[in-house]
């Protein structure tokens, strides 16, 4: 299936490994020219190489960019510097890390700040200054998405992620209010909500449970997997395949809805 994105430009936000590189190398490899970015400028660079050398295309189709996605100011140095180098903007993934896991008693109230800086306001200010970038994608070939890397957690909290449940509940309720403001001018928004993938998050959530229960890892992920009706963990090209179809052309009818890739972990009707 082509998915009529070829030469067009996206932005990645936490790409430098788990399921942002992802993302961007699938994109990457479906034509697209791809800005990526992280916190930690050699990871980026290192992140940049990779995708360069698994997509088989040339250095100046990925756009190492080092931003902290917690600060504003970043943000709008690392919009201006994409749309500077590539001409313009008509993807933005949004993307963060997870904050820690834990349960209520476990953090202060600068840690839950903390928690909704990383995965809500990154997100709504990666919007806020992608967005006069996508309305001109928008005006001009038609073609201008948002696709929001969210959790599992915000269809179904995760005892133990309670930073986590709540900053992507909020993702939620901000991506539908933008879907639908968004939605006469022809850009869509979505989120995308990963299940246990296997990532090196889940290798870290994987140990702070065997910490605190003292269970193997293995009898962990075993247990992830059995929750799932398909019986394992999912991999990172399969959540990117999900989430490269949802910025594409064919998807241009898709917005205001959550995809969940959990290999049937959620059990809820709707």
């Amino acid at each position: 299936m082509d998915l009529g994105i070829r030469d067009r430009i996206a932005f990645v936000a936490g790409a430098s490994r788990g399921l942002g590189r992802a993302v961007a190398l699938e994109l990457a490899r479906e034509g697209c020219r791809v800005a990526v970015c992280s916190r930690d400028p050699g990871r980026i660079e290192e992140a940049a190489t990779y995708i360069r050398e698994a997509a088989g295309i040339s250095w100046e189709h990925v756009l190492p960019v080092a931003c902290d996605v917690t600060d504003e100011a970043q943000i709008e140095e690392a919009m201006l510097r994409t749309v500077g180098h590539f001409g313009g903007l008509h993807i933005l993934v949004t993307n963060a890390g997870g904050p820690p896991a834990g349960f209520v008693d476990d953090f202060d109230a600068a840690q839950w700040r903390a928690a909704l800086e990383l995965n809500l306001m990154s997100t709504i200010n990666l919007c806020r200054h992608a967005l006069p970038h996508l309305r001109k994608a928008a005006a001009g070939d038609g073609l201008a998405r948002i696709l929001m890397i969210t959790s599992v957690s915000a269809k179904e909290p995760i005892p133990n992620l309670y930073l986590s449940n709540v900053a992507r509940a909020g993702v939620q309720g901000f991506a539908k209010s933008l879907a639908l403001e968004l939605g006469p001018e022809g850009i869509t928004v979505n989120t995308i909500l990963p299940g246990y993938t296997r990532t090196d998050r889940l290798v870290e959530l994987a140990e702070a449970i065997r910490a605190r229960t003292g269970s193997s890892v293995e009898e962990i992920e075993r247990g992830w997997a059995e929750a799932n009706a398909l019986r394992r963990i999912g991999t990172e090209a399969e959540f990117a395949a999900a989430a490269a179809f949802l910025v594409s052309a064919r998807a241009g009818y898709i917005t205001g809805t959550a995809l969940v890739v959990d290999g049937g972990r959620v059990k809820h009707l709707l």
